[in-house]
């Protein structure tokens, strides 16, 4: 019995060594590598500026991450069923031309009605760039078109289309109420881009987790041709997909054109890469079925956080997009490894 104790309390250290490995590796297989890179962010961040971690910075990172917020929550649907759209961009910038062009006509026309021009423009806006969802999700769930082809080929038509509708230039003339509100204002003392995302993200997560719609989009990620004969009607699940992916960027891009007051053809071009990378991040598979909308919401900050801090850092925004490219290989090598990991514990 003497000879055991020693023995005993030579492994209690390994004992703690591996109860704290655990956890790290229980934390990178339950929500991927988001947390640590949001660690190393803040760390790094505000080491680099004594600015970054300020309540008015905070703030408006907060309400600059709103757009992406949107856009990575519609991509979300496209990823969960194993597709992805590449024409957000394009989205934000034909429902930025639409609205403001419909607005500025119709307030032209009725200047006492800035109400009614408001409502006119973000209606035609919102219907324009869902317009590019609808046809998305037309080529890839009847025609069988591959998401990447279709989605890149109405990105070309609709950059096309506002390219052709104001010439290269903004589109001016539309209500200041616009701006005022929509833009720069504030509600139940929030900034109203801000109210709009919490909204959308406490609807969404009902539709994701409390619905069978939700629960549809999972199963035709996971295994398409078993959700179609569970009876699950594969076609216009992957059409709604694609719907609410246009739906959520032409909200956001409506908003987009209030802060910016003016209807412009060339917003959004980083979209599409910085939508894909916030939901990649944030544990999104791209082999579909796999992702959490409270998650991806958390990825659109961490992108959004990550900017403000290389502002504040004076980095090159040429050198941005290359940290954000880094981001996404990082976070699908990650998936990668958390992928076969799992697959090791379950042999």
């Amino acid at each position: 019995m003497a000879d055991q104790e020693p023995k005993e309390t030579g492994a209690q250290p390994p004992a703690r060594t591996r109860s704290l490995t655990y956890w790290v590796q229980l934390g990178f297989v339950r929500l991927g590598v988001l947390p640590f890179l949001l660690l190393i962010a803040l760390v790094v961040f505000t080491l680099l500026s004594d600015h970054f971690l300020t309540g008015r910075n905070l703030m408006n990172v907060v309400r600059q991450s709103a757009y992406l917020t949107l856009v990575s929550m519609g991509q979300m649907f496209a990823l969960l069923t194993g597709g992805f759209d590449l024409s957000v961009g394009t989205i934000l910038a034909l429902t930025s031309v639409v609205g403001a062009t419909a607005m500025a006509g119709t307030y032209a026309a009725m200047p006492d009605s800035a109400g009614l021009a408001i409502l006119i423009g973000v209606l035609a806006g919102i219907a324009a760039g869902t317009a590019i969802g609808v046809v998305n999700g037309v080529g890839v769930s009847i025609f069988n078109v591959s998401p990447f082809m279709m989605s890149l080929g109405m990105a070309s038509i609709g950059f096309g289309i506002a390219l052709y509708m104001t010439g290269g230039t903004p589109v001016y003339g539309m209500p200041v109420e616009f701006g005022d509100t929509f833009g720069f204002g504030n509600t139940l003392g929030l900034p109203t881009p801000v109210l709009v995302t919490l909204v959308l993200i406490a609807a969404l997560f009902f539709v994701v987790n409390w619905t069978r719609l939700g629960r549809y989009f999972y199963a035709v990620g996971g295994n398409i041709k078993a959700a179609r004969l569970s009876g699950i009607n594969t076609k216009l699940t992957l059409f709604l997909a694609y719907v609410f992916c246009g739906l959520m960027a032409s909200i956001s891009g409506i908003l987009l054109t209030a802060r910016l007051d003016t209807g412009e053809a060339n917003i959004g071009a980083t979209m599409p890469l910085e939508s894909i990378a916030a939901c990649v991040i944030a544990g999104v598979s791209l082999r579909g079925g796999v992702g959490r909308l409270e998650n991806v919401v958390l990825g659109a900050l961490f992108i959004g956080l990550v900017q403000n801090g290389m502002n504040l850092a004076r980095i090159e925004s040429y050198l941005q997009t290359v940290v954000i490219g880094s981001l996404l290989i990082l976070a699908v090598v990650a998936d990668q490894f958390r992928l076969r990991y799992v697959a090791n514990l379950q042999d």
